[in-house]
């Protein structure tokens, strides 16, 4: 098996030594970066039962962008807001760990399937939840999950803030040029 596909199953498995080792290994930015751009593609054909090939391309991109926001906020929460005395971390470090934490999401393709995929649609989030949570912990140098759960929840709040924020933006704006 190859080392890219080891360290995914790894993450999928939520082994926090996974973490720490694609924290040091500047190697692996774009492993990780690989792993975030096949679980965007993956949610989307997850979804394209749901909505056909709309949801293809819209639920990949919504996915990647999430990704991207999500990171963003959570480093700046991690490092900036909620750090320990012990957080020493850098952009590239907590996005290499949370690229790996999207490993969960490459599952997420399973929601085709029609009698399980709405059970797929479920849990896959919550194993990405918790995949994050491992990753922050590890990355931020966190002593115990509490910290690292906080950080979770709140830059998860922000995002899903943000989230209907622009939906609702992207939806006056189409109905006021008669496209929604």
């Amino acid at each position: 098996m190859s080392g890219f596909a080891n360290r995914v199953i790894r993450a999928i498995r939520l082994e926090s030594g996974l973490f720490e080792e694609v924290e040091a290994d500047q190697t692996a930015t774009g492993q990780a970066m690989a792993v975030v751009v096949l679980a965007s593609i993956a949610g989307g054909i997850g979804f394209c039962g749901l909505a056909g090939l709309r949801g293809l391309f819209s639920g990949a991109l919504a996915a990647l962008g999430g990704w991207v926001v999500w990171a963003l906020i959570t480093y700046v929460v991690g490092t900036k807001i909620l750090p320990s005395p012990q957080t020493r971390s850098s952009p590239g470090e907590l996005l290499r760990t949370l690229g790996f934490a999207n490993s969960p999401g490459l599952i997420s393709i399973f929601g085709l399937i029609p009698v399980i995929g709405w059970l797929v649609r479920l849990v896959v989030p919550f194993w990405v939840l918790v995949a994050w949570v491992i990753a922050v912990r590890q990355a931020l140098d966190y002593p115990g999950r509490g910290r690292a759960i906080a950080v979770c929840l709140i830059g998860w709040l922000l995002y899903v803030l943000i989230f209907v924020f622009v939906n609702a933006l992207l939806a006056g704006i189409g109905t006021l040029f008669g496209t929604a």
